[in-house]
């Protein structure tokens, strides 16, 4: 079994700096705050552990509905989760548009949390 990676707000900071060097710093920091912490729950509902792509999904759900910058909110979520699942050794291959359709989704509450999570694991390479 692997060992679970938490991330933190200065973290998140470097993601932002990577994916959108030179755009305007974050407008919100609690929507950061609220991100970490979320991704740290576990179980994230009763009988159900959390895995690398549920804690991804928790973050691109979480940073795209409260939106913390003042632009670009769903290519960093993306961002975020993608990077979050390399670094947990989970990379993922979705096809062309699928990461941004699932941020979509989660806005429209057309899918939740569990169901995000669900795409990113049949992405994983």
């Amino acid at each position: 079994m692997s060992s679970v990676i938490h991330i933190d707000v200065p973290w998140l900071l470097r993601r932002h700096e990577e994916v959108l060097p030179g755009q305007p710093a974050v407008d919100d920091f609690s929507a950061l705050v609220a991100a970490v912490a979320r991704h740290h729950v576990d179980p994230p509902r009763f009988g159900t552990g959390s895995d690398p792509a549920w804690r991804a999904a928790a973050l691109l759900h979480t940073l795209a509905v409260l939106r913390p910058l003042p632009a670009a909110n769903v290519r960093f979520a993306c961002a975020v989760a993608v990077a979050y699942m390399s670094v947990s050794g989970a990379a993922l291959d979705p096809p062309p548009g699928a990461l941004v359709e699932l941020a979509r989704d989660l806005m429209s509450g057309r899918t939740d949390v569990h169901g995000a999570a669900g795409r990113l694991r049949g992405w994983r390479i």
